[in-house]
């Protein structure tokens, strides 16, 4: 435990014991009934509100001079342009769980438009994020956000952490969090998408877009492979539009007015996915530890505020409800998480460090793991130690 830097969860979660998390059935009966179901009219209001934001966003964006000398504002801009179509990503992430319609059709037409029009291949996600809520925080199955293990054996481990370690110790920490945090950010998503960056060793080197040879096809089982090639085809005619667009009005005015905004979704799709998946104290478990209520409970909620919580429908508050039934809508998961942290207040994790220092500390200190002695638990280490390496 010498190499742990604790957040503000304090070691909770490696406290935490098989008696600390409800079974599924305990945790629905702390839940009313309707709160796992959907209503089309209250997802489409929420969807209107995005829409409605963000036309008025972009209509101040059509105001703002196309100069050079703009550069500065149309950063800004992006920021703010950004940080409010990420509302979009959230009720498209909605539609992939079922969550947003009883409507089938209508709910995989809506998250179908709105990915593709954010260059994500719909049902090539929708796959490999239920595999991702499948075995969340499992070292060998789990699909995203999996770390380097030390002394990993290549078979049921990623290796790599004694050198990572070793790494972020020759540039020290401070520049390792930096590299960290441009690396995730300004990378993270498209290198998920092109080569399943960050994912478990089960899955190999996969591509959302290509469900075949060269790339591995075990994400893409059966039928889902064709899905692949479909969600292909959204992604491709948005792309025809933004080169029609940059024919017809310039280069600068789509960079200005939508990459640059996408951009930024970008980033807050990492920060969130990381933040809600990893902590400098919160393990990762062995197939042998590993229960689908243990690895959900390893989610952790933090503080986004008010703003982006009603910007970005609470994704960020309440996720450890959203890991254990995805088909809750956002305007449940809210109250739902309210009951669950009263009723399982020890399995429950939220961190109340701020954002900024959350990131901070995970860019930092989230390096590599390391195996308990019994072989279940694989905890973060921090520094770079050779003794404690090698024992």
């Amino acid at each position: 435990m010498s190499n742990i830097k604790f957040s503000g969860l304090k070691g909770q979660a490696l406290e935490i014991d098989d008696k600390d998390i409800p079974s599924i059935k305990e945790f629905k009966d702390v839940i009313p009934d309707h709160y796992f179901k959907c209503n089309t009219k209250t997802s489409l209001r929420y969807l209107l509100q995005t829409f409605l934001i963000q036309s008025f966003v972009f209509a101040i964006g059509l105001s703002i001079p196309f100069t050079l000398k703009m550069i500065p504002i149309w950063i800004v801009y992006s920021l703010l342009s950004g940080t409010t179509a990420m509302g979009f990503w959230v009720i498209a992430h909605e539609c992939g769980h079922g969550a947003f319609s009883k409507n089938k059709t209508l709910e995989t037409i809506t998250g179908y438009l709105l990915h593709s029009l954010l260059l994500v291949p719909y049902f090539s996600w929708q796959r490999s994020h239920a595999v991702h809520h499948r075995f969340t925080n499992n070292v060998t199955n789990g699909e995203t956000h999996v770390p380097l293990v030390i002394e990993g054996n290549g078979i049921t481990e990623k290796v790599g952490g004694e050198k990572e370690l070793h790494f972020s110790n020759s540039i020290g920490k401070q520049n390792y969090g930096i590299l960290q945090i441009v690396l995730h950010l300004i990378f993270g998503w498209p290198a998920y998408l092109l080569t399943g960056s960050t994912g478990g060793i089960k899955y190999g080197t996969s591509n959302h877009f290509w469900p075949i040879k060269p790339f591995s096809q075990a994400l893409w089982p059966s039928i889902w492979a064709k899905k692949v090639w479909i969600s292909d085809i959204g992604v491709a005619l948005t792309l025809l539009s933004i080169f029609f667009f940059v024919f017809k009005y310039g280069l600068f005015q789509v960079l200005a007015l939508y990459i640059g905004p996408l951009l930024v979704v970008n980033c807050w799709l990492v920060v969130y996915t990381w933040l809600h998946h990893t902590d400098s104290d919160v393990p990762h478990l062995s197939n042998t530890e590993f229960c689908f209520m243990r690895g959900a409970f390893l989610s952790i909620d933090r503080p986004y505020g008010k703003i982006l919580d009603f910007l970005h429908h609470n994704i960020g508050s309440s996720h450890v409800v959203h890991h254990v039934c995805p088909t809750i809508p956002h305007y449940h998961a809210k109250k739902a998480t309210f009951l669950i942290k009263k009723a399982f207040k020890k399995g429950y994790l939220f961190n109340p460090d701020p954002i900024p220092k959350a990131l901070w500390n995970i860019a930092c200190n989230c390096i590599a793991v390391k195996s308990d002695i019994k072989g279940r638990r694989y905890i973060w280490q921090s520094a770079y130690n050779e003794k404690a390496v090698k024992t």
